[in-house]
């Protein structure tokens, strides 16, 4: 760090410009005869761990990015090892940053670190002062979910091959020892400077955080590393059986499904969930209840667990670290909660398989800017059988009553109905589709007679009750018919016409998200408040980030959404999620957790201006 101290040094003590911090200019001196020469590098040395300091945006110069850069050799030497596997998994095999391990070790090194910021922090506060005259480090504070992010990823990086002199001068080496880059650890953070406080900005950035980073490494606790690598072992190979099983879900015994009020924290004293003893079954050495493929309905009186055992299944088609309760919860990674969604937008879509005729519109090329609860239903699980799912969840409570049933009285009473209600075609999404679906209902038994499995719920208990149901249906002698099988297929392209962050009027670029759902791109207001599996208010800013990528980077007339859609995600996994930031943004937050592939393409298909043409 004693380049950048140089820097700040000369810098005027009321400085708010940071641009020679950024900029990183130094001086090389060779060992041979050439001459010396000016580069830039914003990467600062503590002997062998790095701080990169860049401009987080125009509007902020005196609140940095910082990503600390660790050798992975630093945190493990002279400790206990780890594992060998795991070790060369570390040293040898962490490019792939969608992979499990790699990604629990992130996440397990972001959490570990948070407690020393936690005590840089603690020293800095004063209650009488804002964080811009006191100064703060920021550090994002992740849930319960384990996610692939960009403040807190492995890569190979660099090592450091100079010396440094004074000032801004360094003397490159040339002793004949091989430098290749290393695998490091990466923590990005940001640091708000002191206003007015050159001093005390030398002090947070040259002494007490690369102090709280030593700290973080002689502290290093490998055994609870193991740990959290063994719980992700575990949820990947539950996940990995999954696969292949007749199993759509997973819920280990004794999890925590309850969550405290207000927070997403495991609720104190509640019952922990226990298997039915019939489909109690042992997986990866753990036991639990499995829900098999197939129609299982989840019923119970008010209050009773029923939505909540749907959201914890809901919640596992992520990973959870241990303590959150639900760390055991493993669901197909396809599932996709469905909702009637009022007023969204609907662009070509069939939907035909559930409305068979709208006054004056196609249903197999359905489209509309104020969708009503039927048709937003019927659009988002056909969109949710285009993106390949394979699990849909569904809590009544959610959905439009008109298009979720339509029992026998009232089916005779209207014989002109527009709408096949989605009793009379889920079976055929499982039959003819393979698509499960998972419903919690409990103000209708029209379910009862078309479920494989119907569980109820009573005060968190759960009890297999699908004998019980269909002898009730054999009573009141409940015959099912259903309408002839139908075709499932989108067959639509995307027009780049309107596909831009760039407003009509303006010639600058435009990309807000907001806290409270929508993302503000161009000249679209995109409303995603129906896109439950978004958990995180940091998938929503990637998202945001990332539609603007794929528009940016479009040069088609014809675009085709699913491949552009795997470029990103490869090129995002070669670079890191930090390929898609733009600084330029000032109004976007700077840390970001990766979506899935099908919450991106349910963006776009939100969008109003944009068009599809069908083939």
């Amino acid at each position: 760090m004693k380049r950048l101290k140089n820097k700040l040094l000369k810098m005027e003590p009321n400085t708010t410009n940071y641009s020679e911090m950024y900029e990183g200019s130094m001086l090389l001196i060779p060992t041979t005869a050439q001459e010396p020469w000016s580069e830039y590098d914003s990467k600062y040395y503590n002997d062998q761990i790095s701080f990169e300091i860049k401009l987080t945006h125009k509007l902020a110069q005196d609140k940095p990015t910082v990503t600390i850069i660790i050798p992975v050799e630093e945190i493990f030497n002279k400790k206990e090892t780890l594992p060998t596997e795991w070790f060369k998994h570390f040293l040898f095999k962490m490019e792939n940053r969608f992979d499990n391990l790699t990604t629990a070790a992130a996440d397990y090194c972001l959490r570990a670190f948070a407690p020393f910021i936690d005590t840089l922090n603690s020293e800095l506060y004063n209650r009488s002062r804002p964080d811009n005259e006191n100064g703060k480090y920021y550090l994002y504070r992740p849930g319960g979910e384990v996610l692939v992010r960009n403040t807190a990823y492995f890569a190979l990086c660099p090592q450091k091959d100079y010396e440094n002199g004074n000032g801004n001068t360094v003397y490159l080496l040339n002793d004949g020892v091989s430098r290749p880059p290393r695998m490091c650890l990466c923590i990005r953070m940001q640091v708000q400077l002191p206003k007015k406080k050159i001093r005390k900005t030398i002090q947070m950035l040259c002494r007490d955080l690369p102090d709280a980073v030593d700290k973080f490494i002689a502290e290093f606790n490998c055994s609870e590393l193991n740990d959290a690598l063994a719980l992700s072992e575990r949820q990947t190979a539950i996940r990995s059986w999954l696969k292949t099983s007749p199993y759509c879900a997973f819920v280990a015994n004794g999890s925590i499904l309850p969550r405290s009020k207000g927070t997403d924290l495991p609720m104190e004293n509640a019952v922990p969930f226990k298997s039915t003893p019939k489909d109690e079954i042992e997986v990866c050495g753990v036991l639990g209840m499995g829900i098999k493929r197939g129609v299982t309905v989840i019923t119970g009186g008010g209050y009773s667990g029923k939505s909540t055992l749907l959201d914890a299944i809901s919640a596992g088609i992520y990973n959870h670290t241990a303590g959150d309760g639900r760390e055991l919860c493993i669901t197909d990674e396809s599932a996709m909660t469905i909702s009637a969604e009022d007023g969204r937008s609907v662009k070509n879509v069939n939907i035909s398989p559930f409305i068979k005729w709208i006054p004056g519109g196609d249903t197999e090329r359905f489209s509309t800017d104020h969708a009503s609860g039927s048709t937003s239903q019927a659009a988002n699980i056909m969109e949710s059988v285009d993106y390949g799912a394979k699990l849909l969840l569904i809590d009544e409570d959610k959905s439009a009553t008109n298009f979720m049933i339509r029992d026998k009285m009232m089916k005779e009473l209207i014989e002109k109905e527009p709408i096949t209600p989605f009793t009379d075609r889920v079976n055929e999404l499982y039959l003819k589709q393979s698509v499960s679906t998972i419903l919690v209902i409990g103000g209708s038994g029209e379910y009862l007679s078309v479920a494989d499995k119907v569980y109820m719920m009573n005060d968190f208990m759960i009890l297999d009750v699908t004998e019980n149901s269909k002898e009730i249906c054999k009573q009141n002698c409940v015959e099912n018919s259903f309408p002839s099988p139908v075709t499932w297929k989108q067959q639509r392209t995307l027009i780049s016409n309107a596909f831009t962050s760039y407003p009509e009027t303006s010639g600058s670029e435009k990309l807000e998200v907001s806290d409270m759902g929508f993302i503000i791109i161009g000249d679209e207001q995109i409303d995603i408040r129906g896109l439950h599996d978004v958990i995180t208010k940091r998938q929503l800013d990637s998202l945001g980030f990332m539609l603007r990528y794929l528009e940016i980077h479009n040069n088609e007339i014809n675009v085709d959404v699913v491949k552009r859609i795997d470029e990103l995600y490869n090129n995002i996994e070669k670079d890191g999620l930090d390929v898609v930031f733009s600084s330029y943004f000032t109004t976007c937050e700077r840390f970001l957790d990766l979506p899935r592939k099908c919450e991106l393409r349910a963006v776009i298909n939100r969008m109003r201006k944009i068009s599809f043409i069908s083939h």
